[in-house]
Order: C-alpha cells, then sequence, then structure tokens
C-alpha cells in the first residue's frame, strides 16, 4: 500500500509522518487490496484537521476529523475509518455474489457566497444506482455523481429528508 503524507499549512515532521503511516498501515490487516492512503494534516489557528482518503478495489473510504491537537485529529480519523471499513466488509459480504462494479466521479463543489472554494476530482466509472447510494454512504456524503452503468448517464444519488435516497437522470 502506498500512503502520501500531505502537509496544509503545516510542515509534516518524519515524527509526525510515521505516526501517521504506523495509524494508516494497520488497515492493511483488514483490507488486503488497498492501492493507496492520502493523508492531509492542515492547521488552522488551533484547529489540527486529518483526511484520509483510502482506495480500495475502485472504492473511495474517505473520513476527517478537526481538534485541537493534531496526533489526537489523526487518532480520531483513524476511529472514524475502522467504523467504516467494518461497513465496506459487511457490504461486502452480503454483496459478494453480486458482480463488482467500480466508484464513479464525485465532484463536489462548495459554494459560500457564489464562489467556488473547494474542487476534488475523482475517477468516474459506470456503476448502478444501488451502488451508487452504497458509495455514497461509505464516503458519509448526502450525495454521489456517478455515470450510469446501464444509459451511459452522468446520474446523480442523494438521501431524503425522510431517510431514503433519491436519484436524479437526465432527460435528452
Amino acid at each position: 500500500m502506498k500512503i502520501v503524507v500531505n502537509g496544509r499549512h503545516l510542515e509534516v515532521t518524519p515524527a509526525l509522518k510515521s505516526y501517521a503511516e504506523e495509524k494508516i498501515g494497520k488497515f492493511e490487516k483488514y483490507l488486503s487490496n488497498i492501492t493507496e492512503a492520502t493523508v492531509t494534516i492542515s492547521v488552522e489557528k488551533y484547529r489540527h484537521k486529518a483526511e484520509v482518503l483510502i482506495k480500495v478495489n475502485g472504492a473511495l473510504i474517505q473520513a476527517e476529523s478537526v481538534t485541537s491537537e493534531v496526533y489526537s485529529a489523526i487518532d480520531e480519523v483513524v476511529e472514524k475509518l475502522e467504523k467504516q471499513v467494518v461497513k465496506y466488509k459487511e457490504r461486502l459480504k452480503t454483496h459478494r455474489k453480486v458482480e463488482k462494479r467500480t466508484v464513479g466521479e464525485v465532484h463536489e463543489k462548495h459554494t459560500e457566497h457564489g464562489r467556488i472554494i473547494k474542487h476534488k476530482r475523482f475517477d468516474m466509472k459506470p456503476m448502478g444506482a444501488e451502488e451508487a447510494v452504497h458509495q455514497m454512504d461509505l464516503l458519509d456524503k448526502d450525495f454521489f455523481v456517478f455515470v450510469n452503468d446501464i444509459s451511459g448517464d452522468i446520474n446523480v444519488v442523494y438521501r431524503r429528508k425522510d431517510n431514503n435516497y433519491g436519484l436524479i437522470e437526465p432527460v435528452k
């Protein structure tokens, strides 16, 4: 597994890098097919934020944590990842006989006062609506953008206030 540790507004010391690699490296025991893990540690005033994105078999597992201390932020994000890894493994067990599909692109743009303040890019691969819902739950997001494997169109699944899901499909 390749582990990349990045710092934003913070110099990543060898001790901090080895601590993050040690904590994230333990997921290899539970998921043997992890291709890459990206750890981003950032500081804003007294807030230390740790973000981790793990790529597993085309699926993405993501978590973030904000605390007042950088090492506790890493510990907290690892706890969140553990819960998501359990969810992922349970989903694999229940869908073992279903054809494996890969993760679609999530293209998130958060706006504040009309400006794009965050931009993410991911590989976009075809999948069904049910798989997209599972991926959205795995990422702990309220929506997920994906390419529909049947129509080839870009679709969006989203979590409704009544805890059901919605699907947005374009009309040509």
